[in-house]
């Protein structure tokens, strides 16, 4: 089975890529690297012992899309490759609708040239219920307003592919909407790299810890929450990589070419940001330095999952714990500061 990864060196993709290398899949990663590494394949390939196969194509160009499909025969395709800054957003929406809709929209007109049914799996975003009223959040809940124009961008993903999936092309479909990714692989090998300043709580937190950044600034405590600050349900990466394997072999095992549902990943428990600190504190016996600051544009004020679909459906439920998810990040943050 062929796989096609984009984003495959990103943050999500690295990590899935792993799993779908142990199982056996046939892999094809395409990454532009404007917000990865190339040295992510070294990494990959130390962990599985597998080198897999690697483009470096911009997925906004409609030829160099066209020339990919062209030269490979995917059975499934992964496809994480977005712009992710909810805060970068805000400053640049025609980027974000340029890259994560454009990027989309090239390679749906390649699958419905196909000849057979394309397994397709989406990376969503919990941002696309906007400020739900309340939680926790299931997926037949109302899609109100993004509050951030990347949070639109992946809604209006989400309506392309369900009017492809309408349209009656040979399309199996499963879109995730994550809530928010945090720790790293147990080799401490792979994990999150931002580049520059970090827009997520955990390399921020991380980055503090081991002196990269003076503070961590808490956008906001004055929020309707038990301590004021912001409330989201943190995922371990090792259990939202699992799920694309999941879902991808649910995909190639069902017989209805026309496939299409919707599920929420996350833990379905709100952690709050303060809390999280605490708890990173905590589970490494260390001090944070941190201080309270505006709220931030974009932000919603609380976000967690109602999981229950998943788990019936797709027999599906988290393994890790959050303080394992902290203590492999701070030992990712370790790792990357050693090797420096």
């Amino acid at each position: 089975m062929q796989v096609l990864v984009t984003g495959g060196l990103g943050y999500i993709g690295s990590h899935t890529s792993v799993l779908l290398l142990e199982k056996g899949y046939d892999l094809v990663i395409v990454d532009d690297l404007s917000n990865s590494n190339e040295k992510v394949i070294e990494n990959i390939s130390q962990i599985t012992s597998k080198v897999p196969v690697f483009e470096k194509i911009d997925l906004k160009d409609k030829e160099s899309v066209s020339k990919l499909f062209n030269n490979y025969d995917f059975d499934g395709i992964i496809h994480f490759a977005a712009h992710k800054s909810v805060n970068e957003s805000v400053n640049y929406p025609d980027k974000y609708f340029k890259n994560n809709v454009g990027s989309l929209e090239n390679i749906i007109y390649e699958i419905q040239k196909l000849k057979k049914p394309m397994n397709f799996i989406f990376s969503s975003s919990c941002t696309v219920y906007g400020q739900a009223d309340s939680m926790p959040i299931n997926e037949g809940f109302e899609l109100k307003k993004a509050e951030s124009p990347y949070g639109q961008s992946k809604r209006k993903c989400e309506e392309i592919l369900e009017n492809f999936h309408k349209a009656g092309h040979n399309f199996k479909n499963i879109t995730l909407r994550y809530f928010n990714p945090i720790g790293a692989h147990p080799t401490s090998l792979i994990g999150e790299l931002p580049i520059g300043i970090p827009e997520n709580l955990v390399p921020y937190i991380t980055q503090t810890a081991v002196g990269k950044r003076d503070h961590l600034t808490v956008f906001g405590n004055d929020y309707d929450t038990n301590d004021g600050t912001c409330v989201r349900d943190y995922i371990h990466i090792m259990d939202l990589a699992e799920v694309h394997i999941t879902c991808l072999e649910k995909l190639m095992n069902i017989k209805d070419n026309s496939f299409f549902n919707v599920y929420n990943v996350g833990t379905g428990k709100g952690t709050s940001v303060l809390e999280l600190i605490n708890l990173f504190e905590n589970v490494n016996q260390l001090k944070l330095n941190y201080k309270i600051g505006k709220r931030r544009d974009g932000d919603v004020v609380i976000a967690y999952a109602d999981t229950s679909k998943i788990k019936n459906e797709l027999n599906w439920t988290t393994k890790y714990s959050l303080e394992n998810a902290l203590k492999t990040a701070w030992n990712w943050e370790l790792n990357i500061n050693k090797n420096e």
